[in-house]
Order: structure tokens, then C-alpha cells, then sequence
């Protein structure tokens, strides 16, 4: 902020008279209003669109036109349905897509004050243009780039840059100094003339940043390209496979066509996206009960696989409430408090005299501009925190600080200056210094004492501020010099931001789920490593590091970022979003938080951006994936847990789905085996009225699943969606039993209604038997739901209970399975019948025969029969 330049040769002409109405009329015409550029979005139609053609919605729908080609045009319509149904409910989500640029201006002031044919004028932001003449006032925020014009006098110009730079502290500034635009005045008034408007700002240069950055695909979104496109190889390739062995078997080409459609509607599980996006959509609401609200659903598996957490400190590691914990006075005197807010209400102790530590506290409140107000019995902070933070230490001792400022009104004040790093102000009989400790030290009488409690207050982490007085007469001092001198001692504060009471457990149940940690921060390096080390975030021997001293190099920057409790300080906007690029290009998956319109850009690279809800900035929220709605660091892991619960509870599921295709797809196998011979088990309808009608609900209870005691106990739990756990139970154990026991139903249901080997099929018989093979595959699934919910326990050891909503499910999915069983006109349409008892006997028995193949599969496990490298659900 205190970046200087000259005052522009045109616009130092006249910084008092401005510009004319007229030139400033041509100006705006020829630059154009002081706007953020909006971002260029898609169109709703245009992002409706993508829904409908990306590349497993492209698979379906070609599935949907060859069952039209071949004349099955019901399965045409409900394949279209799955596809229209799922592109809307992901479109509705999408509609809550980031809008940070947008925000941004709302950022800029609507109504500004400037110079105009002489005299003062207030003009909308938009119509301010180059040259013209600013008039700022304390609270005002700054429409555009400007350079301050006029000497704001020795008490100086204090402006809050902290939504740009993330600097806590207001930055003193002077004439030839840069206003930003964004920033606004916390104390003091000028005039500056505006360099750049609208997208030439550093404002409009942050937007840029965060909307010119591509968001990247999440592993959850590479995982399922990945299951998609071997699905769709296999199933394409399956089903011309079948195609030519059905022309091989002297089949006539339309019936081998419908023949092939079969196959790969089987192998295709058409409510696969809409049960991923169903389950993420829990998962969020899951998570908004953890105080995380989700804007992307995909940022619920992300988070899950979190490998690196980028954190500030102010607000999410620190309840953002500077407060005097520790004071000392020659002599000595000593107070020690214990509270934590801004009301008068604490716990104080007081070593020695307190005459002296009220003395101290009183002269650093006079001193400051910060202050306490009671408003709506709940006293908040006016100003600088740590001002504020003064002004409360004075009443908590019982001073009346208000009363002493009624009886003795400032009459100067020689503002903080970066440089001599103090302040002073002058009253009635006496000047009122306040600083660092080192700068107010050396303008006073040798205090060899006070250089130790110095150093014992820093090397507990603390803020320190030094006091001190001198007695003038009734002349105003002419400079801050001649004020600050000869200076008496009153003391030592320690201001503390204390860290919230579970950040340190946070930090410890992160490192056991194998996350690494880092603070990014705005802060001076001194206070961020003594936070850091205070919640435990950093660890022995991790570095501290200045954003200044980041390698330009993204390799370089990765290598010397990628350390578990490295502390990086006095990071700019630009530092922050390179140091996500650089851990995302060393495989790592970022997590990064963040709180103002300077952590925008990072929020939207990180794989994961994380907003302040209670404390960011609208700028903030919207760039971000998440919103921490209570600010605190231990949402995060709690979220982390949930993503996890969520990657997982994908792969039941999947495994779910996969095992009911192996059943489906093995009467065409049959099939072909027996060269068109013996019947079709299962038709295209009933295969579309298992995969939609009776195994979604269940799959959405699988994702459902609560998180596992053990979730955070290990590394991230990433890799392959289908990894070998996954393909062998469901390819190697559970598809293979229910279809081997689907089919038994079927055959000994031709047997039970009379039918022998050599005769002929009726159709009234197949479709009896076909009724048999459906109902025992729903059956198979209902118990097959139980068993996906643990790769490595069987459901008694779980609990039968503790998933309630798989029992509604698999319930309601039943009384649908018997609907268009028993229905007669349901039944006919699908090309089934009820079964004959021995039918219902096998489908009835097809539940426990489940049931026990799962079982049998987790023994030989835990005794080792059957190994897997792969990371499975817990």
C-alpha cells in the first residue's frame, strides 16, 4: 500500500480545481464507466447443454437410438428420461457456479464525493473517471486507483488494504502514495487524483485472476471418466461381439440387431450418474449439518481426498479477538488477564501498585483511534482490533474512558507511521506515545527490565506494544520529532488473538489422515509463526518463510512449500495462487482457506477453495468451492471425513450396481452358448425396470452410509474407483452367485410348469419363468445393498440399524418389484409373469444364499485365503 509515484503531470495541474463537467463527460465517454468487466458465462441454454452431451450421457443416448432403430421405443423414452432427469438436477447445481468477479463490485462505493468546475460534487462511482479529484473522509471506501494529492497533516492517512493484501494492520500513507481501489479510509481525509478506472484497477487485475483461471477436473470427476469409458468399451464391445456370434448362429440380422441392444443396455448402468450425483447431494446436506456448506457438490468427494491444507490464521486458526492478556510497569507492576471478547467483564489480577497499570491502560486507550461500543447489550469493536482491544483492557480495569475523553479532547495526533513505527497524541498538558517496543524504547530513559519482559512476551507468541508519556506545554509540537522525545516509560502491553480451543486437536487428527498442513497468511512472519506454533501447526524444524522469498520457479516454489507446517508470511494475491499451482503440479490435493477479496484467485486454483462464512467476504464465498459457516479450522477435518465417507460409499455402490449387470447380462450368455436354443431369461424392459426402478433408491442408501470409525486413521482414501476389491466381488464373487442362482430360478420354474428338456417353450411358460428370474434377482439385490456396505464386514457386525434409510429403500424397491410382477398389465408390458411356488421359493432363498457367499468371501479374507493390494472401505 505504501507503493509511491508521482502525481500525474496532467493531474497535478489543477488537484484542487478538478476537472470540468464537460472534460469529465468526454473522459467517461472515451474510457468507458468505472466497472469491473463482467465475466463472459455460458448461457443457461449453452450449460444445460453440456449436461445432456457430455460423454456417458453421449453413450446413453446412442443406446437410446438403437433400441428405437430396433423398434423398442419405450426403452428409447426411459433411457431419455435418465438422461433429461440427471442433466437437470446436475444443471440446477451448476446454476450456484462462481460468480467472484460479479461480487467484486459490489465492493465499490455507489455514491463518491469529487472535485468538479471548482467545487464538490457527488457523483455515482461508475462516472469517475481519470484526473478526477477524490474527496475521501474517514469510512469511506476508494471508487478507483489513486494517488493521494493533499498532505493529510502530521496525523496521517490510515487505510485498511486488508481485503487486497490480507494485512490486518491499516497502512499509514501520505501524498504520492497509492490508493487502491477496494480499500477504504479507517482514520483521517484527503484528496487524490485517479489513475485507472474500472478493468485497469488492481481490483479488477484480482478478478481477473480468479475468473481466468480454468477450474480443474476433481478426482471424483477423472475417477468416473475413467469407469465411464471402460464401461462403455466393455458394454460396445459385448454387444457387438453378441451381434456377430448371433449372425454366426444363422439368426436373421434385426433379431441379432435387438439381440445386441440387450446386451449393452445390461452392461450399461443407465442410473450410475444420477445415484453419484444424488449421493454428493447428501453428502452435502451432511455436511451443512457439520457447519460446511457445499457449492459444488463434486467438493464433497474433493475434500475427502485432501492431501495438502493451505490455511490462514486470522478467523479460522484464532477467533479473530485481540485481547491484553499481559501488562507490566517499572517498579514493577504486573497485570495478568484472563477473557476473551471486548466487554469490560474479565478476569483481572494485579501484581504490585494499579494505579500504574491503570495509568498504562488509559494512556495506550487515549492513544489509539480504536474503540468499544455496547450496542445491542454486546460490546463490539470500532476500528483496528487491536485498538479496540486497548480501549477494552482500560475499562476492564474500571477506568472511565469515556469520561477522560469528554474532560481532555485530543488536540493532535502525529499518526502510525511504518517507518518510526509509532504514534503519538497530544492533550492538555502532555504527549501520549504508543509503538513497537524497540522504536518507543529508544526515545525513553534506559529500562534495562523492560528489554527482558520484552523478550519474555515474545517468546510466548504475544504482541507487544510499548507506552509511553511526556509532559509538554501548551504549544503544539511542529513535528512528530519534536514530539517523541525524552520520553517516560509506562509500560508493556502483550495483546494475544487466542487460537480456538480445538484447533490443536484439528491439526493432530489431520496429520493422522495423513494431510499436510500449511499457514498462508498476510501477517508479519513473527506473529504467524508464533500462532503457528501455539496450535501446533508447526512442527521442529519446518521453515518460516517471507512471500518475497518464494522462487519465481513453480518447480523450485513446490519443492521448498511441499512441507508439513511451513509457515509462509506477507504473501501477496498473486504468491498465494502460484503456491497452489505449484502443490497441484506435485500431485498433491490442495485445500486452500481464505477470507478476502486477495484470496479469491487461490480459492478458485486450489482443488479445493474454503471460505470464511462468518467472517469472508462475499468475494470470498463465491470463488470457493465449500463456506465454513462457523469459521472454524475443525469444520474442515470434519468435512474431510465426510468427503472420505462419500469416495467410499461411490465404490459400494458401484460394486453394488456392477454385480446386479454380471445377473443381467447372463442370459444372453446363455444364450448364445446354447445357439439361440434355450429363451431369453430376462427381456431389455426388465433390465431397464431393474437398473432404474429397483436398484437406484438402494444404491442412494449406500451412499448414505455413515463414516467408519477408522476413515481418518491413514492416508486419503483415493485411487481407482473399480480397484480390485470392487472387480472381484463384483465380478468374482456376488455377480456370479445371483446370477447362477437367477437362473436356476428359471429353469426350475420351466420345470415346475411341466416343461422337459427337447420340448418346446410356450410362451406363457417363459414368461412365468421370466417373472422368477426377475424377482430373484431383486431379491439378490436387497441382499447384495446389505453386503456392499462393507467390503471387509458383514452386516450383523455393522449393524442392521445403524442405515435406516436401506431398509426404506430396499423396502419401497420390493413393493415395486411386485407391482410390475403382479400387475397384469405391467407384467405384460414387461413380458413377465408371476412365477410358480418353486420360483418364488429360489428368489425368497436367493436373500440368505447372498448373504452367506459375502460372508464366506470377508472369512477367507481375514484369514489371508485371499489377498488385495487395494485400499478397501473400512
Amino acid at each position: 500500500m505504501n507503493e509511491r509515484a508521482g502525481v500525474a503531470a496532467e493531474g497535478s495541474a489543477r488537484p484542487l480545481l478538478g476537472m470540468s463537467t464537460a472534460e469529465a463527460a468526454e473522459r467517461l465517454r472515451v474510457d468507458g464507466p468505472n466497472r469491473l468487466p463482467a465475466p463472459r458465462r455460458p448461457s443457461a441454454f449453452r450449460r444445460l447443454g453440456h449436461e445432456l452431451v457430455h460423454f456417458f450421457a453421449l453413450l446413453l443416448w446412442v443406446a437410446a437410438l438403437l433400441a428405437l432403430v430396433g423398434g423398442l421405443p419405450q426403452l428409447t423414452i426411459a433411457i431419455a428420461l435418465v438422461i433429461v432427469l440427471n442433466a437437470l438436477f446436475a444443471f440446477v447445481q451448476e446454476t450456484r457456479a462462481d460468480h467472484a468477479a460479479e461480487r467484486l463490485r459490489s465492493l465499490l462505493p455507489t455514491r463518491v464525493s469529487v472535485r468538479r468546475d471548482g467545487r464538490a460534487v457527488v457523483v455515482d462511482a461508475e462516472e469517475v473517471v481519470r484526473d478526477d479529484v477524490l474527496l475521501l473522509d474517514a469510512g469511506d471506501r476508494v471508487p478507483a486507483d489513486a494517488i493521494v494529492a493533499s498532505d493529510p497533516g502530521p496525523a496521517g492517512l490510515l487505510v485498511d488494504t486488508s481485503l487486497l493484501t490480507g494485512e490486518s494492520a491499516a497502512a499509514n500513507v501520505g501524498v504520492g502514495d497509492v490508493l487502491h481501489a477496494g480499500t477504504f479510509l479507517v482514520e483521517g481525509m484527503a484528496e487524490a487524483i485517479v489513475t485507472t478506472t474500472g478493468a485497469n484497477t488492481r481490483l479488477a487485475g484480482i478478478a481477473q485472476l480468479t475468473t481466468g483461471t480454468p477450474k480443474h477436473a476433481t478426482p471424483l470427476t477423472l475417477g468416473l471418466r475413467v469407469v465411464v469409458r471402460t464401461i462403455a468399451i466393455i458394454a460396445i464391445g459385448v454387444g457387438v461381439s453378441f451381434f456377430a456370434v448371433s449372425l454366426l448362429l444363422g439368426n436373421a440380422p434385426a433379431e441379432g440387431f435387438v439381440f445386441a441392444i440387450g446386451v449393452t443396455v445390461a452392461l450399461v448402468p443407465e442410473a450410475l450418474l444420477p445415484t453419484v450425483t444424488l449421493s454428493l447431494a447428501y453428502g452435502a446436506e451432511k455436511m451443512a449439518g457439520r457447519q460446511v456448506l457445499v457449492r459444488e457438490l463434486e467438493a464433497v468427494e474433493t475434500l475427502g481426498s485432501t492431501t495438502f491444507v493451505c490455511t490462514d490464521k486470522t478467523g479460522t486458526l484464532t477467533l479473530n479477538q485481540m485481547t491484553v492478556v499481559e501488562a507490566w510497569t517499572p517498579g514493577p507492576h504486573r497485570a495478568h488477564v484472563v477473557g476473551s471478547g471486548y466487554g469490560p467483564a474479565a478476569d483481572v489480577t494485579v501484581e504490585g501498585d494499579a494505579a500504574p497499570i491503570v495509568a498504562l491502560a488509559e494512556a495506550a486507550a487515549r492513544s489509539s483511534s480504536g474503540h468499544v461500543r455496547l450496542e445491542h447489550d454486546r460490546w463490539v469493536p470500532h476500528g483496528d482490533p487491536m485498538e479496540a482491544a486497548l480501549d477494552a483492557f482500560a475499562r476492564r480495569l474500571g477506568s472511565d474512558i469515556d469520561a477522560d475523553r469528554a474532560a481532555r479532547p485530543e488536540r493532535f495526533r502525529f499518526g502510525f507511521d511504518p517507518h518510526r513505527r509509532r504514534m503519538s497524541v497530544l492533550l492538555d498538558g502532555e504527549v501520549l506515545v504508543k509503538g513497537a517496543p524497540d522504536s518507543v524504547l529508544e526515545r525513553c530513559v534506559a529500562h534495562d527490565e523492560a528489554h527482558a519482559v520484552l523478550d519474555a512476551f515474545a517468546e510466548r507468541g504475544l504482541r507487544v506494544l510499548a507506552v509511553a508519556r511526556r509532559a509538554v506545554d501548551t504549544d503544539v509540537p511542529t513535528s512528530a520529532d519534536a514530539a517523541e522525545h525524552d520520553l517516560e516509560l509506562l509500560g508493556l502491553l502483550g495483546l494475544h488473538d487466542p487460537p480456538r480451543l480445538d484447533v490443536r486437536a484439528s491439526m493432530d487428527a489431520c496429520r493422522a489422515a495423513g494431510v499436510r498442513i500449511a499457514m498462508i497468511t498476510g501477517d508479519h512472519p513473527a506473529t504467524a509463526s508464533a500462532i503457528a506454533d501455539e496450535v501446533g501447526l508447526r512442527v521442529p524444524g519446518a521453515p518460516v518463510v517471507v512471500g518475497t522469498a518464494l522462487p519465481t520457479d513453480l518447480v523450485a516454489l513446490g519443492e521448498l512449500i511441499d512441507h508439513d507446517g511451513i509457515v509462509v508470511a506477507r504473501v501477496s494475491p498473486e504468491e498465494k495462487l502460484r503456491i497452489a499451482q505449484a502443490l497441484r503440479a506435485r500431485g498433491h490435493v490442495v485445500a486452500m482457506t481464505g477470507d478476502g477479496v486477495n484470496d479469491a484467485p487461490a480459492l478458485h486454483e486450489a482443488d479445493i477453495g474454503i471460505a470464511m462464512g462468518a467472517s469472508g467476504t462475499d468475494v470470498a464465498r463465491e470463488a470457493a468451492d465449500l463456506v465454513l459457516l462457523d469459521d472454524h479450522f475443525a469444520s474442515i477435518v470434519a468435512g474431510i471425513e465426510l468427503g472420505r465417507a462419500t469416495y467410499v460409499n461411490i465404490r459400494r455402490f458401484l460394486t453394488y450396481h456392477l454385480t446386479d449387470n454380471v445377473a443381467e447380462v447372463m442370459p444372453f450368455v446363455i444364450w448364445v452358448v446354447t445357439g439361440g436354443r434355450f429363451p431369453l431369461a430376462l427381456g431389455v424392459l426388465q433390465i431397464l425396470a431393474l437398473d432404474i426402478g429397483t436398484d437406484t433408491l438402494s444404491a442412494v442408501a449406500l451412499g448414505a452410509e455413515p463414516p467408519s470409525r477408522h476413515l481418518l486413521e491413514g492416508p486419503p482414501v483415493g485411487g481407482k474407483l473399480m480397484n480390485r476389491t470392487v472387480l472381484r466381488r463384483a465380478f468374482g464373487v456376488l455377480g456370479p452367485a445371483i446370477a447362477v442362482w437367477s437362473m436356476l430360478a428359471f429353469v426350475v420354474s420351466l420345470l415346475a410348469q411341466g416343461w422337459r428338456p427337447g420340448d418346446e417353450f410356450g410362451d406363457a411358460m417363459v414368461a412365468a419363468a421370466s417373472g422368477a428370474t426377475f424377482i430373484t434377482i431383486v431379491l439378490g439385490q436387497t441382499a447384495n445393498a446389505f453386503a456392499c456396505r462393507s467390503a471387509t464386514r458383514r452386516p450383523d457386525q455393522l449393524g442392521w440399524t445403524t442405515n435406516p434409510m436401506l431398509f426404506f429403500t430396499t423396502s419401497t424397491e420390493l413393493v415395486f418389484a411386485l407391482a410390475v410382477l403382479l400387475v397384469p398389465w405391467a407384467a405384460t408390458h414387461l413380458g413377465q409373469a408371476s412365477p410358480p411356488l418353486w420360483g418364488w421359493v429360489l428368489a425368497v432363498l436367493s436373500m440368505p444364499m447372498v448373504l452367506a457367499v459375502d460372508a464366506l468371501e470377508k472369512w477367507l479374507r481375514r484369514r489371508r485365503v485371499i489377498s488385495d493390494a487395494a485400499l478397501d472401505e473400512v
